[in-house]
């Protein structure tokens, strides 16, 4: 989204909630064009558009949106939506019960996301030999955590502006972040 259509998003609200920006000067209304437009630069404006007007319908509070709940409506509007964590580890537990003389397909089909997650065929492999009870409480919770992360830490990411994302990119702080958030193979 360019200045120009930024600044037309920025009259949408402005219109919807004229109390909020009464009184405001036009310096400090050109830097709040330039901050959006440095934010959304990266977003296609019907999207953004959308975003703002999914926002102000159902609004029922009075104030006009911080960029934080506009990205999130573009993530609403754009992706489709992610499996749940009881949805993620159900695919997992049916690869887990089919690994016994599969664990290669069965880690093969399932989505790049979960494989991430379990690590390896042989992770498979080792949980489908556990006890039920344990892979159903212990395993299953520690899947569900670290999918629960990894889907917060990927929205996270997702709404950066280009600019920070290439500087995290560059920079290999990514890695670090995965540790940290617990991305690694879950271990027993």
């Amino acid at each position: 989204m360019d200045r120009a259509e930024t600044a037309k998003t920025l009259a949408v609200l402005r219109a919807a909630y004229p109390n909020f920006y009464r009184g405001m000067g036009k310096a400090e209304l050109e830097d709040i064009v330039d901050l959006w437009a440095s934010m959304f630069e990266d977003d296609p404006f019907e999207l953004v558009a959308g975003a703002v007007k999914a926002f102000i319908a159902a609004d029922n509070k009075g104030f006009p949106p911080v960029i934080g709940v506009i990205k999130e409506k573009l993530r609403q509007i754009s992706q489709p939506p992610m499996m749940t964590e009881q949805e993620a580890w159900q695919r997992v537990l049916k690869a887990i019960r089919d690994s016994a003389y599969r664990a290669r397909e069965e880690f093969d089909a399932l989505p790049p996301l979960l494989r991430s997650l379990v690590g390896s065929p042989q992770q498979l492999r080792d949980w489908g030999m556990m006890d039920e009870t344990t892979v159903q409480s212990v395993i299953a919770s520690n899947f569900m955590r670290s999918y629960r992360a990894r889907v917060k830490y990927q929205a996270d990411f997702d709404a950066l502006p280009g600019d920070v994302k290439q500087l995290a990119l560059s920079s290999g702080h990514l890695l670090s972040l995965d540790a940290a958030i617990g991305m690694a193979t879950i271990q027993q």
